[in-house]
């Protein structure tokens, strides 16, 4: 029997994810507000390019679910770590240069540039995904692993949100493009030394029990019959539409309907700093109410937290920003549940069906991911181009009252949508058919 991995190794593993949140919050706070403000695209464009993007990342974190599946017996996890480390920074790196032409051209450089960085990344994240599920067998250590990635990814989130800019300034000394730019260079080379060093000390101790599933349609058979898969993923979805639109929203509130861009960079940090805190919190609380509930908790304060913001209207900076913080506490429950609920699913999926899938689940919870992060690009660059947004001029009265309804109303239906699907998971429910180790939750989330 192979012993349990230590609790640093466990916490050197989870350091993988702040160099991947390095790379995952920038795109997530600025790339598309780089397009729109730094590099003079066309709102609509720019969300439009960004969705297509993240669905294109979607499939093919799918397809390297799948290969991490059919090789898993004798796949490299760590040794694709250290070789897929630069090449991953590399493509960042292009992300954020400015391309050297304009119009048409520009456009199409940066959506190939875009392109190739997703395609990297999914090719490195989903094998670490996959990882969460190897480096350990115990549901304690997989949910110590899923808050240490939290925290670390929070750590991630402030660094961008406070360093981009100013850093970027500091290094370039020239305009908001390369400004950008020189901060993505800084970051990819900070990830770059953290994946090889995680590749280079990760350890196996979880074997699986049964062969990977003989086809692509074995697979996915499985999968849509992992009743705890579905659900979580459809609850998941709802939540990532809401968050993202809300997080999206923030560089242009502040920009445009309160005046004050560096008050929007500090509300991001903000946020990633309550993170920290929260974290703890939610990972104790799971610990007396299980993972279901708390989802529900988390997305109810959520949707008092948006009720209250549409019918109060937030004018000041300061209220902003106390309302984004509080949205965020609930946002770190909401993110804590999935990826500690996630691994789970794949042992109840073998329960339900007779089929070890390890590799697609990850990919295919990215892929749903993704999808839902362009769904969100879309509503939000849509809604903002049909009221007639122009970057870096002061907006209509028209458009200003359309940012304040998508970032209330459209992550209030989202939230709730969430709450019905999460309200249909079987994980924690039934205590005969799930064994100890879905019944109790303190079991789900405890730390050691």
């Amino acid at each position: 029997m192979i012993a349990r991995p230590s609790k640093a190794r466990l916490l050197l593993f989870a350091f993988g994810d702040f160099a991947f949140n390095l790379f995952w919050q920038s795109i997530m706070l600025f790339l598309l507000f780089y397009y729109t403000d730094a590099l003079n695209l066309p709102i609509g464009v720019a969300a439009t390019t960004y969705m297509v993007a993240s669905i294109w990342d979607g499939v093919a974190n799918f397809i390297v679910g799948i290969l991490v599946d059919r090789r898993r017996v004798s796949f490299p996890y760590g040794r694709l770590l250290i070789v897929g480390a630069v090449p991953l920074s590399l493509a960042f790196m292009l992300t954020y240069m400015p391309p050297p032409a304009s119009g048409t051209w520009a456009i199409a450089i940066v959506f190939v540039a875009h392109l190739l960085f997703r395609t990297a990344y999914a090719g490195v994240n989903v094998p670490y995904l996959a990882m969460t599920a190897r480096i350990s067998a115990d549901s304690g250590d997989r949910a110590f692993i899923a808050g240490m990635r939290m925290l670390f990814g929070t750590a991630a989130a402030v660094t961008v949100a406070l360093c981009t800019v100013p850093v970027g300034h500091w290094l370039t000394g020239s305009t908001a493009a390369e400004a950008y730019f020189g901060a993505a260079i800084l970051f990819a080379v900070i990830a770059a030394g953290i994946l090889i060093l995680v590749g280079a000390t990760y350890r196996e101790t979880a074997e699986p029990q049964r062969p990977p599933p003989g086809t692509l349609k074995t697979a996915l058979l499985s999968l849509a019959g992992n009743r705890a898969f579905v659900a979580l993923n459809a609850a998941m979805m709802a939540m990532i539409v809401a968050i993202t639109v809300l997080n999206k929203s923030v560089l242009y509130y502040f920009k445009y309907l309160l005046e004050n861009p560096d008050a929007g960079q500090l509300a991001l940090a903000s946020m990633g700093l309550v993170s920290g805190t929260a974290i703890p919190l939610w990972m104790l609380l799971g610990r007396y109410v299980g993972l279901r509930a708390l989802w529900l908790i988390a997305a109810g304060l959520g949707i008092v937290g948006l009720i209250v913001f549409a019918a109060v209207s937030l004018d000041g900076v300061r209220s902003m920003q106390l309302f984004l913080v509080g949205m965020q506490v609930m946002i770190v429950g909401l993110n804590f549940v999935f990826w500690a609920m996630l691994p789970n699913t794949i042992e109840y999926g073998e329960r339900e069906t007779g089929v070890h899938v390890e590799g697609a689940v990850f990919g295919l919870a990215a892929l749903l991911q993704r999808i839902a992060i362009g769904i969100a690009t879309a509503i939000l660059g849509w809604s903002f181009a049909s009221a007639g947004y122009v970057p870096n001029v002061h907006q209509s009265a028209d458009m200003l009252s359309r940012m304040r309804e998508t970032v209330a109303l459209v992550p209030l239906a989202f939230l709730a949508l969430s709450c019905v699907a999460m309200a249909l998971n079987p994980l924690g429910r039934d205590r005969r058919r799930l064994g100890r180790e879905f019944e109790s939750p303190a079991d789900s989330v405890a730390l050691g």
